[in-house]
């Protein structure tokens, strides 16, 4: 008489026997024990053995193969789109060129280390050399691999950890360089004439991303609250774009819109319905002359065009929203309305970002302190003067008052 005990161990009433019988093995291998929990022990041990021996097998397998068919289709499941795009080119134009025809099970540090040599002296498009952050980046991709590659005993150990990648500076962290109001106001109308002056008006005057600007769609501006709802950005990879959620969640928001905005906006939009575009709630708002959703590069592009021949400090388009930022909070806007409208997740990063505007917000707000208890005491000491002056006419004006002209019959001089 026999009990089913688990699919590998069977239970017979004189002993507890664990059989395997896979079709990996030639003759079936029994293990006799004396309990069930020792036959399920077992029986869960050589399932173990079975999955690595099965695994070794799939080790032999070339890098190649492994990254494209089977680590990048897990791995894009828990991506980023953009990310997984970029994971995807690194592997086809780095990756799998110079080290794809190795065995997995075969790849050794030094074809690592060859590799990141030969990405820094001529990696690049053109044979450009690449630069270290670049390669750093394609390193983490094989370190990430072959630590799943290890996880899954597909391999014994993760090679990329034997390397020698290159090292990338860390920036220190430094402030933004903005422009000043006027400096500001001088580039847009240096650049009203343009086509999309709409969308670097737009940029300037929200603090929106490049990527939350070219993403809009014409059904997220709600005209009857003077407001934009952000939902999603767009990026551009390997010179297509694609459309991804917001960067965080606190970047899905909805930001006010001043009445010259939207004037800008009505303007742009009928200029590209009288040029035959559709501008439906699900079009794209900003679109290139063929019609298509405008690439992010190719806002950036414009801009540094445009600033180069403007005679204004050099600055980058990413810059047009620290300045906005930065002038909110020059004028007394709290940081927690900034740190709403630039769609940070939390205040403390806003004022860690903008902190070297607050000294001289300091010695501005002792000013106006100052001038606060100024007016205070002016405003206290008229009062009381006004009172002063009230309680002298009450006198000379009561039952006992004398009137002038009394005073001057009783006068032995008149």
């Amino acid at each position: 008489m026999e009990e089913s005990c688990s699919d590998h161990a069977t239970i017979s009433s004189n002993s507890l026997r664990s059989v395997v019988t896979e079709s990996w093995t030639l003759t079936p291998s029994a293990v006799a024990s004396e309990s069930r929990e020792d036959a399920e022990a077992i029986a869960a041990r050589l399932r173990d053995d079975r999955d690595i021996t099965q695994a070794r097998a799939v080790g032999s397998v070339t890098v190649e193969a492994f990254l494209i068919d089977d680590w990048l289709p897990r791995r894009r499941r828990e991506l980023r789109p953009s990310t997984a795009r970029r994971y995807e080119w690194y592997v086809a134009n780095y990756i799998a060129p110079a080290i794809g025809q190795h065995r997995l099970n075969n790849l050794r540090p030094e074809h690592l280390d060859r590799l990141y040599r030969d990405l820094l002296d001529h990696g690049g498009t053109g044979h450009r050399p690449l630069s270290a952050k670049t390669v750093y980046d394609v390193h983490l991709v094989i370190r990430s691999s072959f630590r799943d590659a290890t996880r899954r005993h597909l391999v014994d150990h993760n090679v990329a950890l034997e390397t020698r990648p290159p090292r990338v500076r860390t920036r220190s962290r430094h402030s933004p360089e903005i422009w000043t109001a006027t400096q500001l106001a001088d580039f847009l109308a240096h650049t009203a004439h343009l086509r999309l002056y709409p969308a670097l008006h737009l940029t300037a005057t929200t603090g929106m991303r490049r990527g939350e600007v070219v993403g809009l769609r014409w059904g997220d501006w709600i005209r009857s609250e003077h407001r934009l709802s952000i939902a999603r950005s767009r990026q551009s990879i390997q010179g297509g774009t694609i459309e991804v959620p917001t960067k965080t969640a606190a970047s899905r928001r909805s930001i006010e819109l001043d009445p010259t905005t939207e004037q800008t906006l009505a303007q742009w939009r009928r200029r590209l319905q009288r040029d035959g575009h559709t501008t439906g709630i699900n079009d794209p708002m900003f679109i290139n002359p063929a019609g298509k959703a405008l690439n992010p590069e190719s806002l950036t592009q414009l801009f540094n065009r445009k600033v180069a021949s403007s005679g204004l400090p050099r600055i980058r388009f990413h810059d047009l929203r620290h300045t906005h930022a930065s002038l909110l909070i020059a004028i007394g806007v709290p940081i927690k309305v900034v740190s709403y409208r630039l769609g940070h997740a939390h205040p403390g990063f806003t004022m860690a970002t903008y902190q070297h505007l607050l000294p001289g917000m300091g010695a501005a707000a002792a000013t106006h302190f100052q001038e606060m208890l100024a007016t205070a005491r002016d405003e206290r000491d008229h009062q009381q003067n006004h009172r002063r002056v009230t309680v002298i006419g009450r006198h000379s004006t009561g039952p006992n008052a004398r009137h002038p002209r009394s005073q001057h019959r009783d006068d032995p001089t008149r």
